[in-house]
């Protein structure tokens, strides 16, 4: 789900590569209002925190699934604004601290003892969850935190002006500089990656047949295909086919829907308003090869609920968790497909939810499983802000890729050394 259109906040690279605890020793602590009390329930009181999701009616969904919650009264904190990770790591240290919040896979979180195990509760419904998903939230045979949605991110375009322009759908890398530049009209640039052009480094990696880790937990980003890719992505950036300040940025749909490009990275989560405001002029395709041993490649992002492993009320957060995203089937089609489109982690749902079966979203949920890609939990802030700035410095200066990556492969080491030693 997209972040709030009035902010220029990049919530999901923001978030998805957050530092971890270790690096919030100065934050200063939250105030004491917290927000318990109140709610339907009865028995303990627990609080969550999420952050402020652009789509209407986010809030009142959530507020709703816990209002039906009859063992605990379940205060929801909606954080507005760019001040959620702030906000949850400075007040999870604090006895302030939510009993449950959602974010993203994140091993420090475990190293740290944060986030509780949660196997017992997911165990007996595993096989019926996608099983990447699974594996993104596994550290030592432990599962931690259970997964809410899936954002598979790829590229929306407007097949009218492919048409015009004689441009097929491009499924090279090439090809989609080509295109940008016949696309390119006027006021209208023909591509549009988003701001920094941080969404499209991970996929750029896995279109080049290359990966940011390896099973060993090691580093494999650095090969021939990518430093093709980043000189490729120079070109692009240098060409004047590029969108570059936009507004907005890639995760909201206003690019496209304003007429600004001709095709935009950008997620799942937005299709909905796309088709409301281009209705049939609208297609979609992964990110296309790098190299001739690369393949096309879909990122899926998302969002999952994580337990405070050392707030006051852990086993009934648990069972909260347990109720509302394993148990309750209707609410997680309903959080999935009711305010954006989003895939159901559970195999069970996302096969018979009704708004995922035809059309354009049907075309996405078969990109995301054949291309998808998912988070390595192991992938730490570090180590995501190292290939940011080879991007800086490749794509947007103009420099050496090899040295660039030298000189990310230096820091990314020192992060696998201090986690699997």
């Amino acid at each position: 789900m997209s972040a709030m259109s009035s902010s220029n906040w990049d919530r999901r690279s923001v978030l998805r590569a957050a530092a971890g605890l270790a690096a919030l020793g100065p934050l200063a602590a939250c105030g004491s209002n917290n927000g318990r009390g109140g709610g339907s329930g009865s028995g303990k009181n627990l609080v969550q925190y999420f952050h402020a999701y652009g789509e209407a009616g986010t809030e009142q969904a959530i507020k709703k699934y816990a209002k039906a919650y009859t063992k605990a009264n379940v205060v929801t904190q909606w954080i507005t604004g760019s001040d959620f990770e702030s906000k949850l790591f400075a007040t999870l240290l604090t006895d302030n601290a939510p009993d449950l919040f959602e974010f993203h896979p994140q091993i420090q979180l475990v190293k740290s003892g944060q986030v509780a195990d949660l196997t017992d509760i997911i165990d007996p419904v595993k096989d019926d969850f996608n099983q990447a998903d699974i594996q993104s939230h596994t550290v030592d045979g432990k599962i931690y935190g259970v997964r809410m949605i899936d954002d598979p991110q790829f590229f929306f375009y407007r097949p009218s002006l492919l048409e015009k322009a004689g441009v097929d759908v491009p499924t090279t890398l090439d090809e989609l500089i080509e295109a940008a530049a016949k696309l390119t009209t006027g006021k209208v640039k023909g591509l549009f990656l988003g701001n920094d052009l941080h969404a499209v480094i991970n996929p750029m990696i896995w279109s080049a047949g290359a990966d940011t880790l390896d099973d060993k937990n090691q580093i494999a980003y650095h090969t021939d295909g990518v430093v093709e890719g980043i000189k490729k992505m120079r070109k692009l950036f240098t060409s004047g086919d590029l969108l570059l300040g936009a507004p907005a940025d890639f995760w909201d749909p206003s690019a496209l829907n304003q007429g600004l490009c001709a095709i935009q990275f950008c997620g799942m989560w937005a299709m909905p308003q796309m088709q409301k405001v281009l209705g049939d002029d609208l297609g979609v395709f992964p990110f296309p090869k790098v190299t001739d041993a690369g393949k096309p490649s879909v990122y899926n992002g998302g969002w999952s609920m994580f337990v405070n492993a050392k707030g006051k009320n852990v086993d009934a957060a648990k069972e909260y968790v347990k109720w509302l995203w394993i148990d309750q089937k209707k609410y997680q089609e309903d959080w999935a497909t009711s305010y954006g489109f989003h895939i159901p982690p559970r195999t069970s749902i996302a096969e018979s939810a009704t708004k995922l079966k035809s059309g354009l979203p049907a075309e996405g949920v078969k990109l995301f499983n054949e291309f998808g890609h998912f988070d390595n939990i192991g992938w730490t802030q570090a180590m995501i802000t190292s290939l940011e700035n080879v991007f800086a410095d490749s794509v947007r200066k103009g420099g050496d890729p090899e040295a660039a990556l030298d000189k990310a492969d230096k820091t990314v080491d020192r992060e696998l050394k201090k986690l699997f030693g």
